[in-house]
């Protein structure tokens, strides 16, 4: 095993950070790191935005969910699925690229290419000795955000990534067993065994945080993921989506 492999496997959110702020050339190196990875076609349909503004990092913690660490982390970068550019492409070459950007199939591009720049800045981010943590939460006020952000026609906030150097160490967190999530040649579909593999797991998240808070919680995979998908959660996004010139078609 080498120390790439060693550092990803072990990757954990950082919720508590210095009170220092990233060097230029952090910033810099990460951001080239997240340009670094495939792409769709080269469409390269994302822009990340990087905020310093202490105000505006305060109030994205805010809209966040008061998740206070987005404004004390060493920098926020906000990922964006992004075809504006590629309007005005349409507008240069006066090519009519409405039918194509309007379409579902352009909208999972854009998401795909972000993701997978933003997980390239994380492995960056860790080589260099930080932590980071996904902010899903910019998307309970995806319109705020939007506006705070300045951001045109055919750009989406999809979620922020605070980096920083971490002053906790919380453990990595056990993830589903590899037969759970890697499958050869077909989609198993036995439930016996599937409702066996997730009881097993139960148990070893169950003894995660039992050790982790001192025996204040031990609650299961399970028990989380079906109390937080039992209540449905910004249902308003299907139609800021498409507000925004993306899933039409």
């Amino acid at each position: 095993m080498n120390e790439t492999i060693e550092m990803l496997l072990k990757h954990k959110s950082i919720r508590k950070f210095e009170e220092r702020s990233l060097t230029e050339e952090q910033i810099h190196t990460i951001v080239q790191s997240a340009q670094a990875a495939s792409t769709s076609s080269y469409i390269q349909a994302y822009s990340i935005i990087g905020v310093k503004d202490v105000a505006k990092k305060e109030e994205l913690a805010e809209l966040a969910g008061n998740q206070n660490y987005v404004a004390s982390s060493g920098h926020f970068f906000i990922f964006c699925a992004d075809l504006h550019r590629h309007e005005i492409i349409g507008d240069m070459k006066g090519t009519d690229l409405k039918e194509s950007l309007d379409s579902t199939e352009k909208f999972m591009v854009a998401v795909i290419d972000a993701a997978l720049a933003a997980q390239n800045a994380t492995v960056a981010a860790e080589s260099l000795g930080l932590g980071i943590c996904y902010i899903g939460g910019i998307r309970n006020h995806v319109q705020e955000v939007s506006e705070l952000l300045n951001l045109p026609h055919r750009v989406i906030p999809l979620f922020g990534l605070t980096v920083g150097y971490p002053a906790q160490d919380p453990g990595v967190k056990p993830r589903l067993p590899l037969e759970h999530i890697y499958y050869e040649d077909e989609y198993p579909q036995e439930q016996t065994l599937y409702k066996q593999q997730l009881n097993e797991y139960d148990k070893v998240v169950s003894a995660y945080y039992h050790e982790r808070t001192g025996g204040k919680r031990a609650n299961t995979w399970s028990e989380q993921m079906s109390q937080m998908l039992a209540e449905p959660k910004r249902m308003f996004m299907k139609d800021f989506v498409e507000k925004k010139g993306f899933s039409k078609k």
